[in-house]
């Protein structure tokens, strides 16, 4: 193997690396912001754990944020919670910091 080729595969182990470090921090993210969510819909014990659940769920359903984003807005529409659209994703990204810290000091 050349050193071309050594360094292609470091290359590319490292991507993997970090796409999979993105993935496990963006449903950590998901989870806090379930969880987040959950008290302020008035969820406790297993019902906020199902609920966070379903958001981590929610965003498969297209890449991005945005998915996650409307399932916690309609959520919160329907419970009558008051936050703002820049409230919510404040704490999306706020908590993605939170996950990001979470998930590094695990590895």
């Amino acid at each position: 193997m050349s050193t071309f080729d050594k360094r292609e595969q470091g290359f590319e182990n490292k991507f993997a690396h970090d796409e999979e470090l993105r993935f496990k921090a963006t449903a950590r993210r998901n989870k806090l912001l379930g969880l987040w969510a959950a008290e302020l819909l008035g969820y406790e014990g297993d019902k906020a754990q199902d609920y966070a659940k379903e958001v981590v769920r929610a965003d498969f359903e297209e890449p991005g944020d945005e998915d996650v984003f409307r399932k916690i807005r309609a959520d919160f529409d329907a419970g009558n919670v008051e936050q703002s659209d820049h409230q919510i994703r404040r704490n999306m990204d706020e908590l993605m910091h939170t996950a990001i810290a979470q998930v590094q000091n695990q590895g």
